[in-house]
């Protein structure tokens, strides 16, 4: 039924749902985004509570777009989504230390120089520092970087951790920026593919319903992460968007992207962040089930290996020591190791030794992977990529709170509103020492959705197409 004849038949007396709660879903991202604007400009005590209260904010905004169909639905979406973002541009990094390595690793390779050969305390690389990364200790609470000279680079006496995409985009940054711009351009880098990505989702899911953009568009760890502090993983979250959604969208009158380019998008996402690897299952869904998708499974998976062995080949040509810079010692600071910090494995060290978390994580995360791979849907690759990331999430409880903007996005296109608990409980791991019962909380979230969407509870409106499986707010 349009709209029109809607209006016509709608009994005398009362009026059309969509419009007030229009206005109400604009009234609380306005809200949302007054508060994300105080964080970042203000720098409010009690950071956490106040981003608490943008998330929220977007819940109820999100849940209040239920009563928003069409285009109207899709505006909203759209200006909500850059007011949301924008914000992010208001302030400098103000969680997070990562983007002056960013900034650094740029200008080092502009120099000529491997950011996999020199750390940035290396006494060779001095002419290339200025009082920004490298202010007089006096002035903060900096890193020392030996020789009595401070910097702002976490970890100044390592190698970088980042693959050769990541790498390459602080070098393509850093030669379009104007001197003197400090961290300015990578916030505003961050905010283009942020809305890049919120323009992608809506274009995959106009012919369905795009509110499921929203999860994405205006969820607070988007302008926090991606923007205020700038980090890379907004560019490997791109090219997962295009990969699981783009890639499997027929175009009009014509053949749907071959496996290959699938599987160069993936590639090209690991070649920015490794995190997105656990997302190449779900590209490979039903793999097992038999020869055919075995084949098809192949012609993803072989491009996507191609794609990070040709991005790392240039530096590796370039690179004396090794392209993996300070990888295996990250991963042994963070507790990903068989001993284990504390913070990771919490949930299974709440039920389990200490000792069994690791080889329980990976019997999970194997079982949940075989299951993908036998009986997972190649039409809706982004269900098997968010099952198996979720559970990877849930599993590795890790602490910083960027690497879950690939949750949300997979959530945006996958429509299950539940594992939005995930992103907001590694802020909170991040950003307070209630880690634990967050993700507890986020875990508890998603086995009700489970149930809810279990198969003798059928849901109406369940399709096979991205943000169809759960509307908004379901």
């Amino acid at each position: 039924m349009s709209d029109r004849t809607a209006a016509v038949t709608r009994p005398p007396g009362t009026r059309a749902p969509g419009p007030s709660r229009a206005a109400l879903a604009a009234g609380l991202v306005a809200a949302q985004t007054a508060v994300l604007a105080a964080i970042f400009q203000l720098g409010p005590g009690g950071l956490f509570w106040w981003y608490a209260a943008a998330w929220g904010l977007f819940g109820a905004a999100v849940w209040a777009l239920r009563g928003v169909r069409g285009r109207l639905a899709g505006r909203l979406v759209l200006c909500g989504g850059l007011a949301v973002i924008a914000t992010g541009l208001l302030g400098p990094p103000g969680t997070s230390t990562d983007s002056f390595r960013y900034a650094w690793d740029g200008r080092v390779q502009a120099a000529g120089l491997s950011p996999y050969d020199h750390a940035p305390a290396d006494p060779e690389l001095a002419s290339l520092r200025d009082p920004w990364l490298f202010p007089a200790c006096a002035q903060g609470h900096f890193y020392p970087a030996g020789g009595g000279t401070c910097t702002r680079i976490n970890r100044p006496t390592v190698h970088t951790v980042y693959p050769p995409l990541a790498e390459a985009y602080f070098l393509l940054v850093d030669r379009l920026s104007p001197a003197d711009a400090r961290h300015k351009p990578l916030q505003v880098s961050g905010a283009l593919l942020a809305a890049g990505v919120t323009g992608t989702l809506l274009l995959l899911l106009r012919r369905r319903d795009v509110r499921p953009a929203a999860y994405w568009a205006w969820c607070p760890a988007v302008p926090m992460e991606g923007v205020n502090n700038a980090h890379v993983d907004l560019l490997a979250v791109a090219a997962v968007v295009l990969a699981l959604g783009l890639a499997y969208r027929r175009v009009p009158g014509g053949a749907p992207p071959g496996p290959a380019w699938r599987g160069a998008l993936l590639g090209a996402a690991v070649a920015v962040k490794l995190v997105p690897a656990v997302v190449v299952p779900g590209a490979l869904s039903g793999a097992l089930a038999d020869a055919r998708a075995a084949r098809r499974a192949l012609r993803i998976l072989v491009p996507a290996v191609l794609l990070v062995a040709a991005a790392y080949l240039p530096y590796v040509l370039l690179s004396r020591a090794s392209v993996l810079g300070y990888l295996f010692g990250y991963v042994a600071e963070e507790g990903y190791d068989e001993a284990g910090a504390r913070e990771r494995y919490a949930l299974l060290r709440l039920l389990l030794p200490d000792s069994w978390a690791l080889p329980v994580a990976l019997a999970v995360l194997s079982a949940v992977l075989l299951r993908v791979l036998r009986r997972g849907d190649p039409d809706r690759p982004w269900r098997g990529a968010l099952e198996l990331t979720g559970t990877a999430f849930l599993l590795l409880t890790p602490g910083y709170s960027w690497y879950a903007l690939l949750v949300v996005a997979l959530v945006a296109l996958d429509g299950r509103w539940e594992w939005l608990g995930i992103p907001l409980a590694s802020a909170a791991a991040y950003l307070t020492p209630a880690g634990t019962p967050a993700y507890a909380l986020a875990a508890v979230a998603v086995a009700a959705g489970l149930f809810l969407r279990a198969p003798w509870r059928p849901v109406a409106g369940r399709t096979g197409r991205p943000g169809q499986a759960g509307p908004v707010g379901s």
